[in-house]
């Protein structure tokens, strides 16, 4: 599993800079560097005030990524022992990324 930090405070599933989620996805195909890639799992908070009751941040969780020529992938999982998720303020999944994608 993958240590995740995410910057992403405007998704419903982050919660002290983790995820409440037990896996994401990293979509980017034909991604080049970290602004083609994105968190395919991102959902906007809309208005803010969602306070997650049932799930607990998770600071280690299941990556899986399409970012294929990535350096982390390996059979479209993520071999990272470490990863950021970026885009404080996004609004959609489009202006996340993988700030940690390295081109092989």
């Amino acid at each position: 599993m993958t240590k995740l930090d995410c910057t992403v405070t405007t998704c419903v599933h982050n919660s002290e800079k983790c995820c409440c989620k037990s896996g994401i996805v990293v979509e980017g195909a034909q991604a080049k560097s970290c602004c083609d890639t994105s968190c395919g799992s991102f959902e906007e908070n809309r208005g803010g005030l969602f306070k997650n009751l049932f799930k607990t941040p998770e600071s280690k969780l299941q990556v899986d990524c399409d970012a294929l020529s990535c350096l982390y992938n390996d059979d479209h999982q993520c071999r990272a022992e470490r990863i950021t998720i970026a885009g404080d303020g996004a609004r959609a999944a489009g202006q996340t990324e993988c700030a940690s994608f390295r081109e092989r």
